[in-house]
Protein backbone atom coordinates (compact mmCIF):
# COMPACT_ATOMS: atom_id res chain seq x y z
CA UNK A 1 0.00 0.00 0.00
CA UNK A 2 1.64 3.74 -1.54
CA UNK A 3 2.13 6.25 2.05
CA UNK A 4 1.99 9.49 -0.78
CA UNK A 5 3.34 10.91 2.43
CA UNK A 6 7.05 13.04 3.28
CA UNK A 7 8.50 11.54 6.81
CA UNK A 8 11.80 13.70 6.26
CA UNK A 9 13.21 17.27 5.41
CA UNK A 10 16.60 18.09 4.80
CA UNK A 11 17.26 21.76 3.79
CA UNK A 12 20.61 22.53 2.31
CA UNK A 13 22.35 24.14 5.45
CA UNK A 14 24.60 26.05 3.55
CA UNK A 15 22.53 27.75 1.47
CA UNK A 16 20.30 29.26 4.22
CA UNK A 17 22.94 32.42 5.49
CA UNK A 18 20.34 34.36 7.76
CA UNK A 19 18.93 33.04 10.71
CA UNK A 20 17.00 35.23 12.80
CA UNK A 21 14.62 33.75 16.02
CA UNK A 22 11.89 34.78 13.72
CA UNK A 23 13.08 33.22 10.74
CA UNK A 24 14.25 30.13 12.62
CA UNK A 25 11.05 29.67 14.60
CA UNK A 26 8.85 30.08 11.01
CA UNK A 27 10.98 27.00 9.47
CA UNK A 28 10.66 24.91 12.65
CA UNK A 29 7.29 25.07 12.36
CA UNK A 30 6.47 24.69 8.70
CA UNK A 31 8.62 21.75 8.94
CA UNK A 32 6.87 20.24 12.20
CA UNK A 33 3.25 20.94 10.38
CA UNK A 34 4.63 19.29 7.03
CA UNK A 35 5.43 16.22 8.55
CA UNK A 36 2.63 15.97 10.87
CA UNK A 37 0.35 16.17 7.98
CA UNK A 38 1.18 16.51 4.46
CA UNK A 39 0.04 14.47 0.85
CA UNK A 40 3.06 13.86 -0.89
CA UNK A 41 2.72 11.54 -4.13
CA UNK A 42 5.34 11.48 -7.61
CA UNK A 43 3.74 11.00 -10.36
CA UNK A 44 6.60 9.59 -12.71
CA UNK A 45 7.09 5.88 -12.84
CA UNK A 46 9.66 5.09 -10.29
CA UNK A 47 12.21 2.17 -11.41
CA UNK A 48 11.81 0.06 -8.20
CA UNK A 49 8.07 0.39 -7.82
CA UNK A 50 8.85 2.18 -4.40
CA UNK A 51 5.58 3.68 -3.54
CA UNK A 52 6.52 6.11 -0.04
CA UNK A 53 6.77 7.11 2.41
CA UNK A 54 9.36 9.74 0.91
CA UNK A 55 12.40 11.64 2.22
CA UNK A 56 13.37 15.67 0.80
CA UNK A 57 15.99 17.62 -0.09
CA UNK A 58 15.94 21.07 -0.64
CA UNK A 59 18.49 23.36 -2.44
CA UNK A 60 19.02 25.79 -4.64
CA UNK A 61 21.79 24.92 -7.32
CA UNK A 62 22.66 27.42 -10.23
CA UNK A 63 19.63 29.34 -10.13
CA UNK A 64 16.86 26.73 -9.51
CA UNK A 65 15.37 24.64 -6.88
CA UNK A 66 16.70 20.84 -6.33
CA UNK A 67 14.08 18.52 -4.96
CA UNK A 68 15.53 15.14 -4.43
CA UNK A 69 13.36 12.76 -3.24
CA UNK A 70 14.27 9.78 -1.33
CA UNK A 71 13.47 6.24 0.02
CA UNK A 72 12.48 5.89 3.66
CA UNK A 73 16.31 4.95 3.72
CA UNK A 74 17.45 7.70 2.12
CA UNK A 75 18.09 6.01 -1.11
CA UNK A 76 17.74 8.66 -3.66
CA UNK A 77 14.58 8.46 -6.22
CA UNK A 78 14.88 11.62 -8.66
CA UNK A 79 16.04 14.62 -8.32
CA UNK A 80 13.10 17.59 -9.64
CA UNK A 81 14.94 20.53 -10.82
CA UNK A 82 12.25 23.69 -11.20
CA UNK A 83 13.67 27.16 -12.28
CA UNK A 84 13.36 29.90 -9.96
CA UNK A 85 12.55 33.14 -12.07
CA UNK A 86 8.74 32.33 -12.18
CA UNK A 87 9.28 32.29 -8.22
CA UNK A 88 11.05 35.55 -7.50
CA UNK A 89 8.65 37.74 -7.26
CA UNK A 90 6.65 36.21 -4.69
CA UNK A 91 9.27 35.61 -3.05
CA UNK A 92 10.60 39.24 -2.75
CA UNK A 93 6.85 40.40 -2.05
CA UNK A 94 7.03 37.56 0.72
CA UNK A 95 9.77 38.87 2.51
CA UNK A 96 8.64 42.55 2.08
CA UNK A 97 5.74 42.06 4.00
CA UNK A 98 7.02 39.40 6.44
CA UNK A 99 9.22 42.29 7.67
CA UNK A 100 6.21 44.99 7.52
CA UNK A 101 4.45 41.66 9.90
CA UNK A 102 7.75 41.39 12.28
CA UNK A 103 7.67 45.28 12.59
CA UNK A 104 4.03 45.84 13.03
CA UNK A 105 3.83 42.54 15.83
CA UNK A 106 6.35 45.01 17.97
CA UNK A 107 4.61 48.18 17.37
CA UNK A 108 1.24 48.32 15.51
CA UNK A 109 -2.01 48.36 16.87
CA UNK A 110 -4.19 44.44 16.48
CA UNK A 111 -6.10 45.82 13.20
CA UNK A 112 -2.82 46.98 11.30
CA UNK A 113 -1.35 43.43 12.53
CA UNK A 114 -4.47 41.61 10.84
CA UNK A 115 -4.79 43.38 7.49
CA UNK A 116 -0.69 43.06 7.28
CA UNK A 117 -1.24 39.02 8.24
CA UNK A 118 -4.36 39.12 5.71
CA UNK A 119 -1.66 40.09 3.19
CA UNK A 120 1.18 37.47 3.98
CA UNK A 121 -1.77 35.13 3.32
CA UNK A 122 -2.38 36.05 0.35
CA UNK A 123 0.95 35.91 -1.52
CA UNK A 124 1.44 32.77 0.78
CA UNK A 125 -1.59 30.81 -0.84
CA UNK A 126 -0.96 32.26 -4.42
CA UNK A 127 3.16 31.07 -4.36
CA UNK A 128 1.68 27.52 -2.70
CA UNK A 129 -0.55 27.44 -6.16
CA UNK A 130 2.21 28.41 -8.01
CA UNK A 131 4.10 25.78 -6.50
CA UNK A 132 1.18 22.78 -7.32
CA UNK A 133 1.51 24.39 -11.02
CA UNK A 134 5.45 24.14 -11.52
CA UNK A 135 5.05 20.27 -10.14
CA UNK A 136 1.85 19.24 -12.14
CA UNK A 137 2.94 16.63 -13.29
CA UNK A 138 5.42 15.20 -11.23
CA UNK A 139 4.14 15.21 -8.22
CA UNK A 140 1.16 15.61 -7.23
CA UNK A 141 0.72 17.77 -3.29
CA UNK A 142 -2.32 19.35 -1.27
CA UNK A 143 -2.50 22.79 -0.97
CA UNK A 144 -1.39 22.69 2.63
CA UNK A 145 1.62 21.04 1.88
CA UNK A 146 2.30 23.29 -1.04
CA UNK A 147 2.16 26.33 1.37
CA UNK A 148 4.56 24.51 4.08
CA UNK A 149 7.09 24.02 1.18
CA UNK A 150 6.58 27.11 -0.23
CA UNK A 151 7.99 28.49 3.52
CA UNK A 152 10.88 26.59 3.04
CA UNK A 153 11.62 27.16 -0.58
CA UNK A 154 12.07 30.91 1.11
CA UNK A 155 13.95 29.82 3.67
CA UNK A 156 16.68 28.90 1.30
CA UNK A 157 16.58 32.39 -0.34
CA UNK A 158 17.63 34.48 2.58
CA UNK A 159 21.00 36.29 2.67
CA UNK A 160 20.54 38.57 5.98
Amino acid sequence: MPEHRIIAIDLDQATILARTPEIEQERAVAIRDLLTSNSFAPRRPIANGYGGPYRLGLRVEEGRLAIGIAERDGRLLETIILGLARFRRVIRDYFAICDSYFQAVAQAQPAQIEAIDMARRGIHNGAAELLVTCLEGKVALDFDTARRLFTLITALHIRG
